[in-house]
């Protein structure tokens, strides 16, 4: 369903718990009820995707209509970011060699690392309930 414009619905990724299953889950705000999941962002965002012209579909079926796609609450969804002139450069060629783009390569990066953040501290805190 390549007349739908997927892309431009806003989407927010947060890491799921071990007991949830682990990985990464997706929501979409203008899509009340659509979400998914995958094993890495990557995964989660692709399987979003779909979702998405999933729901799409379902609402041009049922005669629904169309949800505008909305700009996130918070934010712009964009900001600058200062880093060494060969970074660039190979955080383009890793898109590259991953059939993705720029822009989608960093944002699953960025993820993956808050989902890691997220992890360790959660750990830690265990760590210290035990020792308490």
């Amino acid at each position: 369903m390549s007349e739908f414009a997927v892309d431009r619905y806003p989407f927010a990724i947060r890491p799921l718990s071990a007991e949830d299953g682990g990985g990464f889950l997706i929501e979409y705000p203008d899509l009340p009820g659509c979400h998914s999941d995958g094993n890495t962002p990557e995964e989660a965002i692709a399987n979003g995707r779909d979702a998405v012209r999933s729901y799409l579909l379902s609402c041009r079926r049922h005669g629904d209509p169309i949800p505008t796609p909305g700009l996130p609450a918070s934010s712009s969804g964009q900001f600058r970011v200062r880093m060494p002139k060969s970074l660039p450069a190979q955080l383009a060629a890793q898109a590259e060699r991953e059939g993705v783009s720029l822009n989608m390569l960093v944002v699953a990066a960025a993820a993956q690392a808050l989902g890691q953040r997220e992890s360790t501290r959660a750990k830690t805190k265990a760590r210290r309930r035990r020792a308490a």
